[in-house]
């Protein structure tokens, strides 16, 4: 079988992932939208903004030019290796909670994953709401989540000398291994499916909807991110609502 024919197939898979599993893949994108603006600004902000700097410092003044400044500001490869890594962790859980919800006793895993995931995004739009609130609570960051983060910033750290091509896209790789809460609900909603493909295909929807707020930072700044924040945040509770009515209507689908 040459390549044309390998990508044909491949891409018929993909149609018929998509077909098949269609909410499960919208409500990931639509869990990265909310997340990437009420959340991904300001945790991943700071490393585009770095990324940005330091690549549009290696540009001499002579050069310098708008595609120059948009590309470099877009920081691409990052989003490209984020969007790898979450993948990888999306087929590599559904595939472990496929093979383990096929033991005998163990069926009802998928359905406890999607009400687990369900509850986090009900969770989160609570916690939307009291942050409007003064005196909000915060759920902080627990010592190992903190420890795996500091640690895994400590290894890429040496790629933000000159984030550009390949060097760009292992940090975006190496980074997409820090932990946040949106990342834990986001994959156990793909493991829930316990398919590969469709574990793949909805952590790369997650990732293409962090996306853009993480462009508006990288192209305007901070301000841009704290802009775009401001006009979702009012709705994303309404649609994590959404998203775990979806869920768990599709928890409740496979126990009917």
């Amino acid at each position: 079988m040459d390549a044309l024919s390998l990508l044909d197939a491949g891409l018929n898979q993909c149609a018929v992932v998509i077909d098949r599993d269609g909410g499960l893949l919208l409500a990931l994108l639509t869990a990265g939208l909310v997340g990437g603006t009420t959340h991904c600004t300001g945790m991943c902000g700071p490393f585009v903004l770095a990324q940005v700097s330091a690549r549009l410092e290696r540009v001499p003044l002579s050069a310098m030019s708008e595609f120059r400044r948009l590309t470099g500001a877009a920081v691409l490869p990052y989003h490209a290796g984020r969007a790898t890594t979450y993948a990888l962790i999306g087929a590599l859980s559904a595939s472990v909670a496929g093979h383990i919800g096929a033991l005998p006793g163990l069926r009802w895993l998928s359905v406890a994953l999607l009400a687990l995931a369900a509850l986090f995004f009900l969770g989160y739009a609570a916690r939307s709401v009291l942050s409007w609130l003064p005196k909000a609570p915060s759920l902080g960051k627990g010592r190992l989540q903190s420890w795996w983060g500091n640690r895994v910033s400590g290894l890429a750290r040496p790629l933000f000398g000159n984030p550009t091509g390949w060097r760009g896209y292992g940090l975006g790789v190496a980074l997409g291994f820090i932990p946040c809460g949106m990342l834990y609900g986001a994959i156990a909603v793909a493991a829930a499916s316990g398919s590969a493909l469709t574990g793949a295909l909805g952590m790369t929807a997650f990732a293409l909807g962090t996306v853009p707020s993480l462009l508006a930072v990288g192209l305007a700044g901070h301000v841009a991110g704290r802009t775009w924040r401001t006009a979702v945040a009012r709705v994303a509770p309404a649609i994590m609502l959404v998203n775990a009515g979806v869920l768990g209507w599709m928890a409740w689908k496979l126990v009917a």
